[in-house]
């Protein structure tokens, strides 16, 4: 015969329940800089090729160190965003089943030294960003600006539904903002690059809640995990993807038709990654829940390598051609 006794052991066993704390280490501490996310700073780079590809004129020298301080900078006040994310999300996190193992609900991580932690990464990084140039550690202190909106209250965006997406996929324009001044350009990007950037970001991201909702299987949990998954179903993420796919490539096309007609050729395999990316989703524990993982996805991999390569080429080669065969001159309309 089960007994109570017997029930709130098998509870205190489960993996879902975390209820062993342990104490505050250093090893915690680290944990919650997800320095193991640090990989997602490659979004940095087309910003930097954007900037080089409008002409060397007005980059200044020293560009090599100017990346390696401008990707430090990145990635301190990534940290420290990630960090304020793990405090405050660690009462929701017991609620899920494998973040309830993360460091804070396991009492491996001192709040108070949190907070700290916090804000002396904030002002480490974002003063490396001042030290490289103006525009550049102003767009760090915007990144750990919207980090503050992501996660604190009242703002705390992240429990609005499709404010969510669009608010964590802002880092996108901002990370690309932060390579193209690293080269040292002071002039503004094309607009309709960086929302297409940030459409595209949006799009990876409901991927993820996609995966995240269907994976815990369990409405009722899932809203007690994220607030925004009560309002969430299936049905309505998978609207949510189609829209922000929609939009990025809406604003690509924009770009690329006014600024580098190039880019055309390389439509197919943005529309391939886009592709392998959205049926990855559809994997149970996908990857995409974990996108610092997804480097262990061959076949996304290899498409993500052949659209990098290809677009960089195209954005530094000039084919006339194209400008011929695809925008027509003469044409009229009549009224």
């Amino acid at each position: 015969m089960t007994t109570p006794t017997d029930l709130r052991d098998r509870e205190a066993a489960s993996p879902r329940s975390p209820t062993v704390r342990g104490r505050a280490t250093l090893r915690g501490h680290l944990s919650i800089m997800r320095v193991d996310h640090w990989v997602k700073q490659v979004f940095v780079l087309p910003g930097v090729v954007a900037a080089l590809s409008q002409g060397t004129q007005d980059i200044p020298g020293g560009l090599w160190g100017r990346l390696v301080l401008g990707m430090l900078s990145v990635c301190l006040v990534s940290s420290s965003n990630y960090v304020i994310n793990e405090v405050l999300d660690a009462p929701s996190d017991l609620s899920h089943p494998v973040k309830c193992r993360r460091p804070v609900p396991s009492g491996l991580v001192s709040i108070p030294l949190a907070y700290v932690q916090w804000i002396a990464l904030m002002v480490v990084g974002v003063g490396l960003g001042m030290a490289l140039n103006r525009p550049f550690g102003i767009t760090m202190f915007v990144l750990w600006v919207m980090g503050c909106a992501y996660n604190i209250r009242p703002a705390r965006t992240k429990d609005v539904p499709y404010l969510d997406v669009l608010s964590e996929s802002i880092n996108n324009p901002l990370r690309m903002l932060g390579g193209w001044y690293m080269t040292g350009t002071l002039a503004f990007p094309p607009a309709s690059l960086l929302i297409s950037y940030w459409m595209v970001g949006c799009y990876f991201m409901a991927i993820k809640r996609y995966a995240e909702y269907r994976d815990i299987d369990d409405p009722v949990r899932a809203a007690a995990y994220r607030k925004s998954f009560s309002y969430y179903n299936l049905q309505r993420l998978l609207v949510s993807i189609v829209f922000h796919a929609s939009a990025s490539m809406l604003f690509l096309g924009a770009f690329v038709m006014r600024y580098r007609l190039e880019l055309i050729l390389a439509f197919p395999l943005i529309a391939l990654v886009m592709a392998v990316y959205l049926g990855l989703a559809f994997k149970p524990e996908s990857a995409v829940v974990n996108p610092e993982k997804l480097y262990r996805e061959p076949v996304l991999m290899g498409a993500v390598v052949a659209c990098a390569v290809a677009l960089i080429l195209l954005m530094f080669v000039d084919i006339p051609v194209l400008d011929t065969i695809l925008k027509p001159t003469g044409l009229q309309i009549r009224g």
